[in-house]
């Protein structure tokens, strides 16, 4: 008979590189900027893997498969290969990944351990269990087949030889190449024997093969007279005998003596020549096959999301049997779905995680999504929904629209929780869940907030201490000791020194007159602005007496407590963009002025260093999740009433880039629009950058008949029937408020859609009245929703009212220039927004706006303290109050955060309890370790 053709894996593999170059253009041009990507991970420095790796960089950059390689050093630990092992697994841009073999370290590895722990979608190598497994159970169209047999099956079929009910001899039994031949074989319709070394009759079994791939690795162990005249044969053997004929006094043979294998087989693969260079293809192959996997399970811009299918009961049951009615998915499986990557993932429990900041350095060049913004008319004290419309509306957009929506949202005070309002999580069917981990100390961001502002309230107060009763070289002695004989200056105390102008590095050659200007501060105690925090509602702890121990020697003062929410340092939390500009925030804060006028800052008093490391945490953003399963980032969370009342800026930016250009942010700002919305538009947008496309309104009819003088809500009393009974006219007479507050989002420049927060109470003639009255007031458009009762599918008419205003034009604009003075700042936000005829200023603010802008401060943003419960400043006065004059008592400065702060009124900063506060409701069941009572 014929010898036998030559099956050349060179010839064949390059028809497969070109295949495959073909088919990676293809999938560039249906996803612009899109590359296949293939990691190599090495560990230790073998020349022959260093060889391989080569090839293989070389074939994917030939096809257009952007190709990493990893090296790790001989000195690697097993946890350290699994750490990268990881990374690389939850990498997007890595489709393919493989485990270059054997592991060249000297400490102890698992290579079986090291090769299951590859995700088996990124695989290649198709060497996991879980591969393998899915290949020995015949699904092929689901795994990774190893490369060497996929090659050997390439081979094969280029024969044109119908391998359905052939004969099958595999000689081997790897795990690498024998075993999965045989499986690859077998699911193949063949007809497969396996030898192996103690195989009796070897020659008899391989003459009965149709098919004969072998894989022993010995040295023309297979004899030609053995092949069965017709045969196909598969050479993987690669071995080296002498050869005194070669220069280097050895050549390569395989595992089949070639010469009388050719003249019986029909077909045979060369050694070398033939398996080798298919191998290489095959894991171009399998790259490709799973970055085109990739991009039809993942669609760019498109989250792979789990969500949880509602079924709402009615009546609705409380706020925490709703929420354990709904079991989380873990937090890392959350993260993982949104594009995470598990090393920007610090979970705390299982259903809450810190996101570190790198996540968006990794994803700055990604465009950010649609950004919408959350607010209210002037509530009732009983709140009117807007967090819960903002949980709602994000449930809306992605349960049911399938668009990637992410909710940012504040972290509640526990004054609130403890105090009268209860918790912030949302409420009904659209809530974050578990709602107990909401509220309660969450990740401990408040208590860091809590930590470093009475660290610089006790600084303060010791180093006008130690200045009162030290001499001025006691004081540098102290503050600069000699330690080993040699005395050195801190970097803070350098950059005093530079501030001074003094410059000097080295201690000993101060002047006493440089001492005396370094060592003393000589804070005036009446300009004192900065004051002690704790996070509970305690009206006792409003004026308060420090210094009263005989310790202190007669060096006391009056001061007060605030609630944590209203310290700088948590508007400072809300509104930096990274660690670097949160230490220079920190480091700005002026606590006081001396008794020449000059500002003291925290850098000043030595202690913003200490401050910057409490808070090396409580940057990172908190991701939790809705009922629904969608993501929510619960950041910081200033009051909007005492503070500028919104969640981070860090927060949104990260949520933008995730959620992808048609995703949606959804953000809410406190309290209604002239408190919230107004401090998120001209502060927060102003530090950020960042550019609505939205604004959505909630109102209800309850709150709408108060303006139109309907009798006083009070929390924790039965309402009136005015408000449950249908009252149309009532109603028509206090959607005025509500026209006022469309108008006030308008003058910002972007569209305003009104969210109808419906009651079971309310009447369809009522909701629709509003909405009437709402889009003549110049609403984009205005909706009934019912997210409290149906979860998502009560905000779809919401979403789809977003989703239409975000493609009309946004003409967003700031209400006023920062360099105008700080009067006429005042002014315009007075009259524009509030409706004021005229601003007033108090003498101790007329003092303030002399000093501030003496100091430097006056161009910066406002942010008004005023009550919540009225346009005016008079909580009492609803609807739209006109002719009055807006009282400003005091002006403090947030140099740090970056605003001055009016106080309008008397706007207390430290809440109070009620006569019956929500704790006589919250305990904990010591059986099942559940919290009860929040609502």
């Amino acid at each position: 008979m014929a010898p036998a053709e030559i099956l050349s894996g060179k010839t064949v593999s390059a028809q497969v590189r070109e295949r495959l170059k073909a088919q990676v253009a293809d999938l560039k041009d249906r996803v612009p900027g899109f590359r296949p990507g293939l990691a190599i991970l090495q560990v230790g420095d073998r020349d022959d893997s260093n060889l391989y790796i080569s090839m293989k960089l070389k074939a994917a950059a030939e096809i257009g498969i952007n190709a990493n390689h990893i090296k790790l050093p001989n000195t690697a630990s097993e946890a350290e290969v699994l750490r990268c092992i990881n990374g690389l697994n939850d990498d997007p841009t890595v489709h393919g990944f493989i485990v270059q073999l054997p592991l060249d370290s000297n400490k102890p590895i698992n290579t079986e351990k090291i090769t299951n722990a590859v995700a088996p979608e990124k695989d290649v190598d198709g060497l996991s269990s879980i591969n393998a497994g899915k290949l020995a159970r015949g699904d092929l169209g689901d795994c990774f087949i190893p490369c060497t047999p996929k090659g050997c099956m390439e081979l094969i079929r280029q024969t044109g030889i119908q391998v359905a009910g052939k004969k099958a001899v595999v000689i081997g039994r790897s795990k690498i190449v024998g075993a999965p031949m045989h499986d690859l074989l077998l699911w193949n319709h063949a007809t497969v024997t396996t030898c192996h070394s103690k195989t009796a009759s070897l020659a008899e079994e391989v003459s009965k093969a149709d098919i004969l791939v072998v894989a022993a690795g010995k040295a023309e162990m297979v004899k030609g007279d053995w092949i069965k005249p017709g045969a196909v044969v598969i050479d993987c053997g690669i071995n080296h005998i002498p050869d005194s004929t070669k220069a280097s006094g050895k050549r390569v043979v395989g595992d089949v003596a070639y010469s009388a294998a050719k003249e019986r087989a029909s077909y045979i693969t060369p050694v070398p020549g033939g398996v080798g260079p298919m191998t290489v293809a095959m894991l171009m192959q399998s790259t490709v096959e799973s970055a085109q996997r990739f991009v039809e399970k993942y669609q760019p811009g498109k989250w792979n999301i789990q969500y949880n299918q509602l079924s709402p009961r009615t009546p609705v049951p409380s706020d925490i049997e709703v929420s354990r009615s709904c079991i989380p998915k873990p937090i890392s499986q959350l993260a993982r779905e949104i594009g995470l990557l598990s090393d920007e993932v610090e979970p705390y429990g299982q259903s809450k995680a810190k996101i570190l900041l790198s996540t968006l350095e990794r994803l700055k060049d990604q465009p950010s999504g649609r950004y919408v913004v959350v607010t209210g008319i002037t509530p009732t004290p009983l709140g009117e929904g807007k967090s819960t419309t903002t949980i709602g509306l994000v449930q809306a957009l992605g349960a049911h629209l399938g668009r990637n929506a992410f909710a940012c949202v504040r972290q509640p005070s526990q004054g609130p929780t403890f105090g009268i309002k209860g918790g912030a999580a949302g409420g009904g069917y659209s809530q974050v869940v578990p709602m107990e981990e909401f509220n309660l100390h969450l990740t401990g961001d408040i208590h860091a907030i809590t930590a470093a502002n009475n660290l610089v309230a006790a600084a303060i107060d010791a180093r006008i201490f130690h200045e009162a009763t030290q001499s001025n070289e006691a004081l540098y002695s102290r503050l600069v000791p000699s330690i080993n004989g040699t005395r050195k200056f801190s970097n803070i105390q350098i950059r005093r020194l530079q501030r001074l102008h003094i410059k000097k590095t080295d201690p000993d050659t101060l002047t006493a007159e440089e001492i005396k200007k370094f060592v003393r501060l000589d804070i005036d105690p009446e300009s004192i602005t900065w004051t002690r925090v704790l996070d509970t509602s305690d009206r006792f702890l409003r004026k308060i007496t420090v210094g009263q121990s005989p310790t202190e020697k007669g060096h006391s003062r009056t001061t007060q407590f605030d609630i944590t929410v209203a310290s700088e340092i948590m508007a400072i939390l809300a509104l930096t963009d990274s660690l670097e500009d949160m230490r220079r925030r920190l480091a700005k804060i002026v606590v006081a002025s001396s008794r020449q006028g000059v500002p003291i800052s925290t850098e000043d008093l030595g202690v913003s260093g200490a401050l910057t490391a409490l808070m090396k945490d409580a940057i990172k953003p908190n991701l939790m999740q809705t009922l629904e399963g969608n993501p929510v980032f619960v950041h910081a969370g200033p009051f909007a009433n005492i503070a500028h009342g919104n969640s981070s800026v860090l927060a949104d930016k990260i949520a933008l880039k995730l959620v992808g250009k048609e995703g949606f942010v959804v953000t809410e700002a406190g309290f209604g629009a002239d408190i919230g919305m107004e401090k998120f538009f001209d502060i927060k947008c102003r530090y950020s950058g960042l550019q609505p496309h939205v604004a959505v309104l909630v109102a209800t009819v309850r709150a709408l008949k108060m303006h139109g003088g309907g009798p006083t809500v009070t929390a924790g009393v039965p309402l009136p029937k005015e408000y449950t009974e249908e009252n149309l006219q009532l109603l028509a007479k206090g959607c005025c408020n509500l026209s006022k507050q469309i108008q006030n989002a308008r003058t910002f420049g972007v569209p305003v859609v009104v969210a109808v927060n419906a009651f079971k109470s309310d009447t369809e003639a009522e909701l629709q009245l509003v909405m009437q009255l709402a889009k003549e007031a110049g609403g984009f458009d205005a909706v009934k929703c019912t997210h409290w009762a149906d979860g998502g599918k009560g905000a779809v008419a919401l979403a789809e009212a977003v989703q239409r205003a975000s493609q009309a034009p946004s003409n967003f604009r700031f209400l006023y220039d920062v360099e105008l003075p700080i009067l006429d700042k005042i002014r315009i936000i007075a009259q524009t927004i509030y409706g004021a005829e005229d601003v007033q200023l108090l003498p101790e603010a007329e003092e303030k706006v002399i000093l501030y802008t003496k100091q430097g401060f006056g161009n910066l943003p406002i942010c008004m303290a005023k009550t919540h419960l009225s346009l005016s400043h008079d909580p009492e006065r609803k609807g739209v109050p006109t002719g009055f004059v807006l009282p400003i008592r005091d002006i403090r400065a947030s140099v740090g955060a970056g605003f001055l702060y009016p106080l309008v009124g008397t706007m207390s900063t430290m809440p109070g309890l009620p006569t019956r506060p929500c704790f006589y409701d919250i305990d904990l069941d010591p059986v099942t370790g559940e919290v009860n009572g929040l609502f």
